[in-house]
């Protein structure tokens, strides 16, 4: 409520925009995805990469890119808010992993679910099982298939250890592994408060508040591609650190 009684009209219009953007991804996923013979899942990957770079106009976002975008295999990339999902799949056509609250999201959870995006209870060894297995064949026809292996996200000063369990198809079959570290800066907030999307956050007036602002800039960096076929959890702490190494060299950067 603050952000729109500061910037009533930029946060108005955004609105607006926001909500066309819906309605248009509405009316083109039927003829690209579903009335459209070919792949699906790289059919709704493609579709999920024009509706994020239509929706990061409405936050007035610049992407810099460090390194190579990778052309199919495993992502795993640390975890700040759902502002990641539109900068990481307006890059290439992707597919996500995502836990299962997600699908509550209003808006997001919606176009996940339209984008094939994979769901998991991270709770329940037999349904992560289920999702590995969809992972691999995800993999197998040639997907990049981005994880969040943190589980949940966080203000970016630190990075959560990495969970194992849907590394194992990188593990078991030697598929391609890039790590990636993303970052955010903004020229009037806290990207901590207003860009990362963590802890006990509620979504709507966070949106409202990220719409508030001027312009956002982030920063995504892929580290170069490998094949892997080490033990899971082994995997987990070499691309942990990673990314820790990436996240270092940024912070000390910006001192």
């Amino acid at each position: 409520m603050n952000a729109l009684l500061k910037h009533p009209f930029r946060v108005t219009g955004r609105l607006l925009w926001l909500g066309g953007v819906a309605v248009l991804g509405l009316l083109t996923y039927f003829p690209s995805c579903v009335f459209r013979g070919g792949d699906k899942r790289e059919l709704r990957s493609r579709w999920l990469q024009s509706s994020c770079r239509r929706s990061l106009r409405i936050f007035g976002t610049e992407v810099k890119v460090v390194g190579k975008v990778p052309e199919g295999g495993y992502v795993v990339c640390n975890h700040l808010g759902y502002m990641d999902i539109l900068v990481i799949s307006a890059l290439a056509p992707v597919t996500f992993v995502a836990k299962r609250e997600v699908k509550d999201w209003p808006v997001f959870g919606w176009i996940a679910q339209l984008a094939g995006t994979l769901f998991v209870h991270r709770e329940s060894r037999t349904h992560v099982g289920k999702v590995a297995d969809e992972i691999e064949t995800a993999l197998n026809q040639g997907a990049i298939v981005v994880l969040f292996p943190e589980g949940t996200s966080s203000d970016g000063k630190t990075l959560l250890p990495f969970r194992s369990p849907l590394l194992e198809p990188v593990a078991r079959n030697g598929h391609l592994v890039t790590s990636a570290l993303i970052t955010y800066q903004l020229t009037d907030g806290d990207v901590g408060e207003e860009v990362c999307y963590w802890g006990d956050m509620t979504l709507v007036p966070h949106v409202l508040n990220l719409m508030s602002k001027k312009s956002l800039r982030a920063r995504i960096q892929f580290a170069p591609s490998r094949t892997r076929t080490e033990d899971r959890k082994e995997l987990a702490r070499r691309l942990h650190a990673e990314v820790v190494a990436m996240l270092a060299a940024i912070q000390i950067e910006s001192k």
